[in-house]
């Protein structure tokens, strides 16, 4: 009798007791991974060299519910190359979202400096060679294309890696310089000559103090003259 006034207690002590596989079933580890990996790949499919995706190990004491809908994203600040993190999250009801830390190691041909360059130089082939190494970061310049032609924001030391944000257009117009101002409309077009007021390189906006020193502006054009449209 005593053990029949007892057995409510058992069973409750017995559920609690319940192995985890008696529950639902926990997210696979390397399902995550997996989705990580993928998108990694796809997202570095437009570097350029060599690469190599390193997927970090997740925690082992991380229990997720398991879920059939996994989508992989780039987390806000985190960039697609070097050492960064990929979340992986659950399309489902309840969902979840995890972080899982990544090495995206990229070996291609970069632009060095042959020799100290200063600001303003307009950068020709025997200015920088070509040497193989690991992009770090992105904007790092691959092909003599993307530099030749282009001017130096600032003096750069031999050996330093070129990037992108180090070049500019080189200025087709330059501040105090007297500019043709071409003002093109349906069915006319007008030319006169004016100051511009900044430096601009093509395409750039250019502002122009006219003779009658009202100030116009317009883009600047290869042959060094403004166009504005009005």
């Amino acid at each position: 009798m005593a053990m029949k006034n007892h057995a409510p207690v058992l069973l409750m002590l017995l559920a609690l007791c319940t192995p985890s596989v008696w529950a639902a079933t926990p997210q696979s580890h390397e399902r995550i991974r997996e989705a990580a990996l993928t998108y990694a790949q796809a997202q570095s499919q437009s570097l350029p060299g060599k690469v190599s995706i390193q997927i970090g190990e997740i925690d082992p004491r991380t229990v997720l519910r398991a879920c059939a809908a996994l989508e992989a994203f780039t987390p806000s600040g985190s960039q697609m190359i070097g050492k960064t993190s990929i979340g992986v999250r659950c399309n489902e009801q309840p969902g979840w979202t995890l972080f899982v830390q990544a090495n995206i190691r990229v070996t291609a041909t970069l632009l060095v400096a042959n020799r100290p360059l200063s600001q303003n130089t307009v950068l020709g082939e025997n200015d920088f060679s070509l040497q193989s190494g690991e992009l770090g970061q992105p904007g790092i310049l691959t092909d003599p294309a993307q530099a030749i032609g282009k001017t130096l924001k600032f003096g750069i030391g031999a050996g330093q890696v070129l990037r992108q944000d180090m070049l500019r257009s080189p200025f087709v117009v330059t501040q105090n310089q007297t500019v043709e101002v071409r003002v093109h409309g349906k069915g006319f077009a007008v030319r006169a000559s004016g100051q511009a007021l900044n430096n601009g390189a093509e395409g750039q906006n250019v502002q122009v103090r006219m003779a009658s020193g009202q100030v116009v502006n317009g883009a600047a054009t290869k042959d060094g003259s403004v166009d504005v449209r009005p």
